[in-house]
């Protein structure tokens, strides 16, 4: 009896239920171009700026959900020296950083080129430059080989362990590659949304590489949904919603891996993610507007470059409080220097003491508080 859907005798002839699909695929085209023409309305600047916040946070959460967490602030000035757009001072750079942004700029922004075993094997190379995962040596911009044994999810303490999934072998993963590439570029009936979320399945159930499987997946997935729009531009993260719902997400690929070939329930899950994530693109637009209204108010305000980042830094979204030795941090400056950029800008009426007190006193942008 077959365990997994790749032991299934007609593997990988996919089933799925157009009935049940339609509707919830109909609600998520709506929205897909509500919010796209939402966004042709804005200007350039306000639309690049909604761009660059969506991008980040993309990458971000897309290396979140396998357990790697980012310097948001390397992400977005990654992006941004790489799209052109102006961001003042730019973060140092860091290798693993820009792999995956190269990857997601690579698959969103050359989305009508065809995906070839070459292109993933870049993919794969730049998301592993020192061809270690953690501590351990990896096989890089090539197929797992299987050598350490057959590749499975694990989860729980050493002894302990409970297999969630086990891959094909590997000996079938260069047809079964060939067979998933062809696939995918054929032009045929099936909606490039429902694409998507297929292919995304259909990858990680072959889980090619010893690692990275995920985050490509969703690449993928991404590149679909960018062929579904015929854009460059994104406003909405589906990794920043299936990092939300990361338990659910596990949950049904597992079910999914585990059942037959009808795999209606994951594309059903898919669909209402998606819907999710493009409702929530209003976080964005909502934030990318209060930016432009601060620096509207504040245009003729004298401020030096210092003040300038750190301000910015707070309207992109600053986690935690900001004390006077944060602000030292971001600024590279004297904790002295530090509190005089601060008293200037709360003499200008940008900033305010945060209520509560304690230990230190913290600040916020006024735009931030009740009116």
């Amino acid at each position: 009896m077959a365990t997994y859907i790749w032991q299934q005798p007609d593997w990988p002839n996919w089933r799925y239920d157009m009935k049940r699909l339609a509707p919830p695929l109909a609600s998520v085209r709506y929205i897909q171009g509500r919010l796209l023409g939402r966004m042709e309305s804005l200007g350039f600047t306000l639309r690049d700026e909604a761009w660059l916040q969506t991008l980040t946070q993309d990458v971000v959460k897309t290396s979140e959900i396998e357990g790697e967490r980012l310097d948001t602030e390397q992400v977005r000035s990654s992006i941004a020296r790489r799209l052109g757009l102006d961001r003042g001072a730019l973060a140092p750079l860091n290798r693993h950083v820009e792999g995956i942004v190269e990857v997601m700029l690579d698959a969103t922004q050359r989305y009508a080129e065809p995906l070839t075993t070459e292109r993933l094997f870049a993919w794969h190379g730049a998301l592993f430059p020192t061809g270690r995962s953690g501590l351990a040596q990896i096989r890089v911009a090539a197929w797992r080989d299987d050598a350490g044994g057959p590749m499975q999810v694990i989860s729980g303490p050493i002894g302990h362990e409970k297999v969630h999934y086990t891959a094909p072998p590997a000996n079938r993963l260069a047809s079964g590659m060939t067979t998933f590439l062809d696939w995918f570029e054929q032009s045929g009936e099936l909606d490039p949304v429902l694409k998507a979320g297929l292919a995304h399945l259909w990858f990680v159930t072959l889980h090619p590489f010893d690692d990275g499987n995920g985050r490509i997946a969703r690449a993928i997935g991404d590149m679909a949904l960018a062929r579904s729009e015929q854009s460059q531009q994104r406003f909405y993260s589906l990794s920043a919603q299936i990092q939300q719902e990361r338990t659910d997400y596990y949950n049904v690929l597992e079910r999914s891996q585990k059942s037959d070939l009808d795999v209606t329930e994951w594309l059903l899950w898919f669909l209402a993610c998606l819907q999710r994530a493009i409702a929530r693109a209003d976080e964005t637009l909502s934030a990318v507007l209060a930016k432009a209204k601060f620096w509207e108010r504040f245009a003729s305000a004298p401020m030096n470059e210092r003040q300038i980042k750190v301000l910015n830094r707070l309207l992109d979204g600053f986690e935690g409080k900001l004390s006077t030795s944060k602000w030292a941090k971001l600024a590279k400056c004297s904790q002295d220097t530090a509190y005089r950029d601060i008293l200037t800008l709360i003499e200008l009426g940008a900033l305010v003491k945060a209520d509560g007190g304690g230990r230190s006193t913290n600040y916020e942008l006024t735009s931030s508080r009740p009116e």
